[in-house]
């Protein structure tokens, strides 16, 4: 009986294979299909350039001028997340601490073409420096600008915060153990 029910699952696999099979799915398109120039390149790379300027150099007014009303910026941490509003406070509140701020960095731009990320993008590579209580401080960036109708609409930013406080001097404890 055993035989008869094996050879029986191997005659319905062989008549049927279409059942079995895995549905196609559509092809992942390739980089150059994906990412091409962005034909805005040298509006949309002075766009980011001026803001990251004015920013560090304490322009509030100016550096906000950049920006889209619907703004957001993202980052460093996965949760981290700020409208317009909250970019300003966090100038301002910073500028009181910090002074001797700079920023040295190169960029390049491209275009996405299709999906979620699609639109004209600006990634800034650099180094950011400020001095605060005192204590020199200097990191590596590296912020992401989505740009459309010459407004900047979004940024991903990242960097270390824990280079950044070490850097001032703060130090990590671990917690107690049981």
């Amino acid at each position: 009986m055993n035989k008869f029910l094996f050879a029986a699952g191997l005659m319905l696999f062989a008549v049927t294979p279409g059942l079995f099979a895995q549905t196609p799915t559509a092809p992942t398109p390739s980089y150059k299909e994906m990412i091409v120039d962005n034909p805005n390149a040298e509006a949309d790379l002075k766009v980011v350039s001026d803001y990251i300027k004015q920013t560090a150099a304490g322009d509030i007014a100016k550096a906000k001028s950049l920006l889209a009303d619907t703004y957001m910026e993202y980052g460093p941490g996965s949760k981290d997340s700020a409208d317009v509003a909250k970019v300003v406070s966090d100038w301002e509140n910073s500028y009181k601490v910090t002074s001797n701020r700079s920023i040295g960095f190169v960029q390049q731009t491209f275009r996405v073409t299709s999906g979620p990320q699609k639109g004209d993008w600006v990634s800034v590579w650099g180094t950011y420096a400020f001095t605060q209580n005192g204590k020199s401080v200097s990191f590596p960036l590296q912020i992401t600008a989505l740009v459309a109708n010459g407004k900047i609409q979004r940024t991903i930013v990242y960097f270390n915060e824990l280079d950044i406080i070490t850097q001032l001097g703060y130090t990590i404890t671990p917690p107690a153990q049981d």
